[in-house]
């Protein structure tokens, strides 16, 4: 399985900080920026931070991670994307989710009352014969469209990756999707979870590529707040796994991060995206990452 590495922003994904950063990946050979979505930030939005790092670079990928599908329009959505792989062929990694990081985002993706995993569904098949037929003529329970086009479709279809860690998500990468990006797993967890998510693709005659499995992983340097794992940080791992000791979710260090994607790696994850979990400047954390991660690539 080939290991890749990339690179969440954290603070320094701001309107006023992003350039730069994406400048300092692309020079220090970097496989890959991420995006997250959260609306309620300074961060950048993810469809218009990855159009702007693709344009200034010529080599660097560009993801979201995660961004939400319910309360999307999916032709919209597959249009961007459509348009994204046509201006940066190959360098454009779409990961889903069904609910946004933020709960009080939520109300942001309006869907029906308790049909928000049948929404995403839908949406994720739309925008799949989207991208993969010249015409497409589609009459669901949420979206009909009739002989719609996005244009020119990418020379090699695009993998659509999902996040999510809860078994019914996971079952829906396996049905659904080309890969996986988990957070906030052990690698333990993880593990059962790409198991979880092969029995569901077999059970539909498909197929996940085994380097289709990938985390996120936060990392605490030592210099920052004395190794401690931040309070935001604290408080969203207690809300997204409570009862889970935070310390099995979190890298401290970059020897910690080593040793954890060392043991996601023989868990059967090989993709990574690496973030500050704390505030502080970006260029000493890329420098360390440069010196300490990227030699585990392959």
């Amino acid at each position: 399985m080939k290991v890749r590495i990339g690179i969440s922003l954290g603070p320094a994904g701001t309107p006023g900080q992003f350039a730069d950063a994406v400048d300092l990946l692309e020079q220090a050979g970097v496989d890959s920026l991420w995006l997250s979505e959260i609306t309620y930030s300074a961060l950048v939005e993810p469809f218009t931070g990855m159009a702007f790092a693709l344009a200034r670079t010529r080599r660097l990928k560009a993801g979201t991670g995660v961004s939400v599908l319910p309360g999307r329009n999916p032709v919209l959505v597959a249009k961007q994307l459509a348009s994204l792989a046509g201006l940066a062929p190959g360098r454009v990694l779409p990961v889903f989710g069904v609910l946004p990081a933020q709960p009080a985002e939520r109300a942001l993706f309006d869907v029906p009352d308790g049909r928000r995993a049948a929404v995403f569904d839908e949406s994720l098949r739309l925008i799949r014969l989207l991208l993969t037929a010249e015409r497409v003529s589609f009459d669901g329970e949420f979206f009909t469209v009739s002989d719609a086009t996005v244009g020119a479709l990418p020379a090699k279809p695009l993998d659509i990756w999902l996040g999510g860690s809860a078994p019914a998500g996971l079952r829906r990468v396996g049905r659904l999707a080309d890969g996986w990006l988990g957070s906030l797993l052990t690698p333990a967890e993880a593990g059962a979870a790409v198991k979880i998510i092969q029995e569901a693709a077999a059970g539909e005659r498909r197929e996940v590529e085994d380097d289709h499995f990938g985390l996120s992983l936060p990392v605490v340097l030592a210099e920052n707040e004395h190794g401690a794992i931040p309070a935001p940080l604290l408080a969203s791992i207690n809300r997204r796994r409570p009862g889970a000791d935070p310390a099995t979710l979190v890298a401290q260090g970059w020897d910690g991060a080593r040793r954890m994607i060392g043991q996601y790696v023989e868990a059967g994850l090989s993709k990574f995206v690496v973030r500050p979990a704390s505030p502080g400047p970006f260029g000493p954390f890329l420098d360390g990452f440069v010196r300490e991660l990227l030699p585990i690539q392959n």
